[in-house]
């Protein structure tokens, strides 16, 4: 059973697709990480994340889904996780739940306050902002020749998660907030 989200009860669960997998964040109105991770697979990917996936719905129950916006202009992701991000979409419609979709350059601009940030210094602040639960997982910096470390979709996802929480406690308006049809 799902919470009322006007009794301040709302759960917001952020995925981020990557070509690793995903990492996720459930996060709670005033600000509680209820839960986070990744899930890195190597075969038959969307299959096996959208499974995951289902178990993580089923398990937390979200009110609101925040994903990043994979068709925004400069965004650039590979065509295998566009379409698990619409098998992700249809699967929020199919559950009913609401799904916010952020641009890497609001997620950037609502957590450093520049659109120019990077996402290093983006996991090191909420590092700093969620000591307990995600300072021993911060991978070091990346180097530009190397792959990225499968652990930023975890940052990537509470990222996420965060920016849509502050977005709601400054009362902006959600003109984002759409059916996951959208």
């Amino acid at each position: 059973m799902q919470r009322n989200q006007t009794s301040g009860q709302a759960r917001i669960l952020s995925i981020s697709l990557s070509s690793h997998g995903f990492g996720y964040a459930i996060m709670e109105r005033g600000s509680r990480l209820v839960g986070y991770g990744n899930v890195v697979i190597k075969k038959n990917k969307n299959a096996r994340v959208m499974v995951h996936i289902e178990k993580i719905i089923t398990r937390y129950q979200p009110d609101v889904l925040a994903l990043h916006n994979v068709t925004a202009k400069g965004t650039y992701r590979h065509l295998r996780v566009k379409k698990l991000h619409r098998r992700v979409l249809a699967l929020a419609g199919k559950r009913k739940i609401k799904v916010v979709k952020l641009t890497n350059r609001e997620l950037r601009s609502a957590l450093l306050g520049d659109e120019r940030g990077t996402k290093h210094e983006m996991a090191e602040m909420l590092a700093k902002q969620f000591p307990d639960e995600l300072m021993s997982r911060l991978p070091p910096e990346r180097i530009f020749y190397d792959s990225e470390d499968a652990r930023m979709d975890i940052f990537d996802a509470v990222g996420l998660v965060t920016a849509l929480q502050s977005r709601h406690q400054a009362n902006a308006p959600s003109t984002n907030l759409t059916n996951a049809s959208s």
